[in-house]
């Protein structure tokens, strides 16, 4: 059984620093692009990062570029989320996702995707 748990929320001050993980189980990792996205209250899900599977090719929102960087460990079935530079904007429940096929442009859009984990708070706050 495919799952996805992600790990590593939490409150953090602006300018700060945190890398949440996505552990994935019941599948190989390297055959599938994984998203992450991000959900505040009142607002639609939106694609934050996102890594190919063919070739690793990076996606990233404009918001988040230059401060994000996504990795993966494909021994360790293990996909992260390395944010700095964090603004009480990005508050938000992130999420990680993962898709067999290649989204190409596609890649920012929740529901290309079959498998979700459950969400972590990231809370930035002063």
């Amino acid at each position: 059984q495919l799952q996805l748990v992600e790990s590593g929320g939490g409150l953090v001050q602006p300018g700060g620093s945190l890398r949440l993980s996505c552990a994935a189980s019941g599948f190989t990792l390297d055959y599938y692009a994984i998203g992450w996205f991000r959900q505040a209250p009142g607002k639609e899900r939106e694609g934050v990062s996102c890594i190919r599977s063919s070739d690793g090719r990076l996606y990233y929102a404009d918001s988040v570029k230059g401060r994000f960087t996504i990795s993966r460990d494909n021994a360790k079935k293990m996909v992260y989320l390395q944010m700095n530079s964090l603004k009480p904007e990005d508050t938000a429940v992130y999420y990680c996702a993962a898709e067999s096929r290649d989204l190409g442009r596609r890649w920012n859009r929740p529901n290309e995707y079959d498998y979700w984990g459950q969400g972590t708070q990231v809370t930035v706050s002063s």
